[in-house]
């Protein structure tokens, strides 16, 4: 029988869980058949029966199939399977009930933590579909009634909890990921900044300041033959030359970290960022900024959550104008970036199985770093990504 291809589910970790899972289904039909032989075979041998020819060789196969593929170990077929060795189980002994249902819905919870929200819900609807007519056309010694009701309620506790777990799993997982490619892009973004700065100080500050040495040691000599003209127009040029640095470096020193808002206020590092971002990305940039006594702790990374957001909005949203808000009030620092572009659709930026978007990822963990809260309001009409911190 051809397995069926499944979507496209979150990976797993490592493939410990499910090889585990595996050998414990092994050993629990292993315990199984120990206990029948020491009970001397009860139910006429014919549990033994259902143990010995099915239960544990469909465990030792799946342990076998998982170990050589952990793809073809999560294939909902294996849930399938289990189901069917416990109708069978209940099917040649009544007195089963009780344990099978248990023992299903046990199973039912693991395969809906190894397959996410993808296969959740089928793996849930397996232990119902299959159980439940067995139980039916089963002589149960349950009162007229509520052996149905008992089954309605066994199959919502399935489906409920096939769809938590999926849940769970799925969140669990996307976050994640979400934190490795932030340590990756962390790491990568470290290392190019290293390389530039170090190309840019020596391609322009380190260049010019020697030719600033150069200019010095000209105007000297021209003070020296008396030709004040010539070494005032030399400092002057040195002075213009000095001033530029002083400017890029300043701009180098806001990159670096939230200690260079010590000297620099958020205000005026965005202020100096509005022509490059207006020129970069084709918009127009508005603030509404009071930083006023905003730490440089604070002030800092709420710079980088605004650098993303404009490029967001920037190069993902084609915003035509983005206005940029920052008020105090109530011991919180609020800042809004204020888009007017397409947003974000049907999707939940935010959403916790969304195990993409890694720049609003960084943003969010940003937030949290201050003991704040990111949100996003969208809409075909923009969006606003907005940030509470205490100060």
């Amino acid at each position: 029988m051809r397995l069926p291809t499944t979507p496209v589910r979150t990976p797993l970790e490592s493939r410990e869980p499910i090889v585990g899972f595996s050998v414990i289904r092994a050993a629990i039909a292993c315990a199984a058949v120990a206990a029948l032989v020491i009970l001397g075979f009860p139910y006429h041998g014919e549990v033994t029966a259902v143990i010995i020819g099915a239960a544990l060789p469909w465990s030792l196969l799946v342990l076998l199939i998982t170990r050589h593929s952990l793809e073809a170990g999560l294939n909902p077929l294996i849930a399938l399977g289990d189901m069917a060795v416990l109708g069978l189980l209940m099917a040649v002994e009544p007195e089963m009930y009780v344990p099978t249902h248990f023992v299903a819905i046990f199973l039912v919870a693991a395969h809906a933590h190894f397959q996410g929200t993808a296969w959740s819900l089928v793996v849930g609807s397996f232990a119902p579909l299959v159980l439940v007519p067995v139980t039916l056309a089963s002589n149960i010694d349950i009162q007229h009634g509520l052996l149905q009701a008992y089954e309605v309620i066994f199959a919502v506790a399935c489906l409920a909890t096939a769809v938590v777990v999926g849940a769970l799993r799925e969140a669990e997982s996307s976050a994640r990921l979400r934190a490795r490619e932030l340590s990756r892009r962390t790491i990568g973004t470290e290392s190019s900044l290293r390389r530039r700065l170090a190309e840019e100080i020596h391609d322009g500050p380190l260049q010019e300041l020697s030719s600033v040495e150069l200019m010095l040691a000209s105007a000297e000599q021209a003070l020296d033959r008396g030709d004040d003209a010539t070494a005032r127009a030399v400092l002057t040029e040195a002075r213009s030359l000095t001033r530029s640095n002083v400017s890029f470096l300043r701009n180098e020193i806001v990159e670096l970290g939230p200690h260079a808002f010590e000297e620099v206020s958020f205000e005026q590092a965005v202020s100096e960022c509005i022509e490059l971002w207006e020129r970069r990305f084709g918009v127009s940039v508005k603030t509404e900024i009071n930083d006023r006594g905003l730490d440089p702790e604070v002030a800092g990374p709420l710079f980088r959550i605004t650098q993303e957001a404009v490029a967001n909005a920037g190069k993902h949203a084609d915003a035509s104008t983005i206005v940029l808000r920052v008020k105090r009030e109530q011991g919180l620092a609020t800042l809004e970036v204020e888009d007017d572009g397409r947003g974000f659709g049907n999707v939940d930026p935010l959403g916790s199985s969304q195990p993409g978007h890694i720049g609003l990822a960084s943003m969010r963990e940003r937030a949290e770093m201050l003991g704040g809260e990111l949100a996003i309001d969208s809409s075909d009409s923009g969006t606003c990504v907005r940030i509470r911190v205490p100060v």
